[in-house]
């Protein structure tokens, strides 16, 4: 039948392999409380403040608490420089590393904290970092859960995926400007679908940095947003849909030059 057919060629596919699901969510959330035992331990050490200013030491989950958090580091910054700074960036590589909304909120608070150069810096170096350690939890853990899950989508980016092999950097660079597949979606799937982890990281380094120098450029600006969405504008939008075409011309003139020698 068509049905078994269809589960034949799953069982097939190069990124496929079996395993136990549940197996796999108790590693992974096991891990994950490690991960939170650190971060716990970050936040412990962090310098004695005033209960009024610890209460909002946390993620932001809006502007009013990104704005809160903002003016608390920056009172502490330049006197405790490294602990910011470190608090700073585990709390990024955590939240990207298991997929937990909050990042944006962060980029746009590094504008307001960091001079520029440094804080494109950080959020790209934490960015790729994070997706890199969720590269990994998934390539540990995330075959049988994606099996499970998300096996039409990842069948279907997998052919993507080897229609652009020779040029897999542009291509995860083009995806990370782009809204056509979620973040998440490309870190637990890239190490099931055979995405090379250094070609990952670079692009995603490279490919995050348009997206964030948006969210970093209105972070100097922190106390007139309201929302994170103000960050964008039709400018933006328009520089980084040029970007987005920039970052896979290359690949359109390999393709054509090909197709001329041939």
């Amino acid at each position: 039948s068509s049905g078994r057919l269809s589960s034949l060629k799953l069982h097939k596919a190069p990124w496929y392999a079996g395993g136990s699901a549940r197996m796999s969510l108790l590693i992974l959330v096991s891990i994950f409380t490690c991960a939170a035992s650190v971060m716990y331990l970050v936040y412990r050490n962090f310098p004695e403040l005033p209960d009024d200013e610890m209460e909002k030491i946390k993620i932001p989950k809006d502007m009013d608490d990104a704005k809160a958090l903002g003016t608390v580091l920056s009172k502490y910054k330049d006197t405790y420089y490294t602990q910011v700074l470190v608090a700073y960036f585990a709390t990024y590589v955590f939240l990207q590393t298991f997929a937990i909304p909050g990042s944006i909120f962060l980029s746009i608070l590094s504008g307001y904290l960091y001079p520029f150069p440094l804080a494109l810096f950080l959020v790209c170096l934490c960015s790729g970092l994070g997706a890199s350690f969720c590269y990994m939890l998934s390539y540990l853990v995330g075959r049988p859960v994606v099996y499970r899950y998300l096996t039409e989508r990842a069948q279907k980016w997998s052919q993507q995926v080897d229609k652009h092999r020779d040029h897999l950097i542009n291509y995860i660079i083009f995806l990370r400007i782009t809204p056509f597949l979620p973040n998440w979606f490309i870190n637990i799937t890239s190490p099931v679908i055979n995405v090379p982890l250094g070609v990952f990281f670079i692009g995603t380094f490279l490919g995050v940095a348009p997206p964030s120098f948006v969210a970093i450029n209105a972070g100097t600006t922190l106390y007139k947003l309201t929302t994170a969405g103000e960050a964008v504008s039709w400018n933006s939008l328009a520089v980084l849909g040029v970007l987005a075409v920039l970052s896979i011309l290359p690949v359109c003139f390999q393709k054509k030059l090909q197709q001329k020698l041939e």
